[in-house]
C-alpha cells in the first residue's frame, strides 16, 4: 500500500466498488490493529453484505487516487432480520491505520451527510461497540447523541443533519 503520497491535505472522494477496486479496498481491513478489527466488521464481508442488501449505498474513501477507507449506509426500510431502521443508518466506516489521525474520517462523514441530506433524510443513525478502541469520542465529536436505543448490544446514536 502505497502511502507517501497522500497528505492530510488529499482530496477525499467517495468511488463505487468495482472489480478494478475490490481487492484493494478488502484488503485494507487487514491494515487495522487487533483491537480495531474488533471494532468494524472487515470490508470483504461488508462489500458482500452490501452487494445482497437492496437498501445499502456503500462506497470506496479516496485519498486523491489511494484507497483509504470504506463506508456503507443502510436507507428506510427494515433490516433483513426485521430490525426496525429509524431512516439512514452509517452501518459500516473504516479508515486504514496509515491514514487514521488524518481527518479523512470527519471529512468522509461531511460527503456522507451530504449524500443523506440529498435523499431527504435530516438524521443519521449509527451505534457503535463497547469497550477498549471504541469510537465513542470519535462520534461525539462530531455531534451524535445517545439515543437511548441499542442496535443488539451497541449503543445507537443520532446526529441531527443541518440544512
Amino acid at each position: 500500500m502505497t502511502t507517501s503520497r497522500v497528505t492530510r491535505d488529499s482530496e477525499i472522494s467517495l468511488r463505487r466498488i468495482s472489480a478494478l477496486n475490490v481487492t484493494e479496498v478488502s484488503a485494507l481491513s487487514e491494515t487495522l490493529s487487533k483491537q480495531h478489527r474488533n471494532m468494524v466488521a472487515d470490508n470483504a464481508l461488508s462489500i458482500a453484505e452490501g452487494f445482497c442488501s437492496q437498501n445499502a449505498w456503500f462506497r470506496a474513501v479516496y485519498a486523491d487516487e489511494t484507497p483509504v477507507g470504506f463506508v456503507m449506509l443502510h436507507y428506510g426500510a427494515d433490516w433483513d432480520d426485521g430490525v426496525e431502521c429509524h431512516g439512514a443508518y452509517l452501518w459500516r466506516l473504516m479508515i486504514a491505520t496509515p491514514f487514521q489521525g488524518m481527518g479523512f474520517a470527519r471529512r468522509t462523514l461531511d460527503l456522507v451527510t451530504s449524500e443523506v441530506r440529498s435523499r431527504g433524510y435530516r438524521e443519521l443513525f449509527t451505534s457503535f461497540a463497547e469497550g477498549e478502541g471504541s469510537p465513542e469520542k470519535f462520534y461525539e465529536r462530531l455531534g451524535f447523541v445517545r439515543t437511548g436505543d441499542h442496535y443488539g448490544d451497541e449503543p445507537e446514536v443520532v446526529l441531527a443533519l443541518k440544512d
